[in-house]
């Protein structure tokens, strides 16, 4: 399959029957501005180019949402386990973005579409969720390039101190994407 632009992504997922079914799942929690992001999305669009035939295993499922008006982490594990009841031997990770700029001393986010942006890779910077007809509605701050390129390269945040260049060099090692997908390009910082 060849993935050109956002709407080909967006049919991509909605063609798949069990990322639309953890779609719904989120969705049924009414979080205020969530997504479901990063991995569960930038893997399948890998996948996809790279002709696999099996899904590559997430070690998660990040769902973010925004909600200034309570920011414990005790809530997000409360959502982690309704989502758990909801579609068990899911690995959930739940995270109120609301709270999440302080883990790399940033100024607070004013939507989770922020978040999102702010994350370190632009492949990662991608969110899904599903409008009211069960569609699928896709955010890319940094677009969708890069992703289906193949090229991984720091968000322009991540370009700004050498702390959070650290940081994306790290992760890009950590990570080590090109072992699963061998047709992809790193920048570096």
């Amino acid at each position: 399959m060849k993935l050109k632009n956002a709407s080909d992504i967006r049919k991509m997922i909605e063609e798949d029957e069990w990322m639309m079914e953890l779609l719904k799942a989120a969705q049924q929690l009414n979080l205020p501005d969530w997504w479901i992001c990063a991995g569960f999305v930038r893997s399948k669009i890998w996948d996809v180019l790279h002709d696999f035939n099996e899904r590559t295993l997430l070690a998660d499922i990040d769902v973010i949402f925004f909600d200034p008006t309570n920011t414990k982490e005790e809530e997000e594990k409360k959502l982690e386990e309704r989502l758990k009841s909801l579609t068990p031997n899911i690995p959930w990770s739940v995270k109120n973005q609301a709270r999440m700029h302080s883990i790399n001393n940033l100024p607070p986010y004013s939507s989770a579409e922020e978040g999102i942006a702010n994350f370190p890779e632009t492949v990662t910077a991608l969110g899904v969720k599903l409008d009211n007809l069960n569609k699928v509605i896709l955010v890319a701050p940094h677009g969708i390039k890069d992703v289906i390129h193949l090229e991984v390269r720091p968000t322009p945040l991540f370009l700004t101190t050498t702390t959070l260049r650290e940081v994306y060099e790290e992760r890009v090692r950590k990570k080590d994407w090109v072992a699963t997908w061998e047709l992809l390009k790193i920048f570096h910082s």
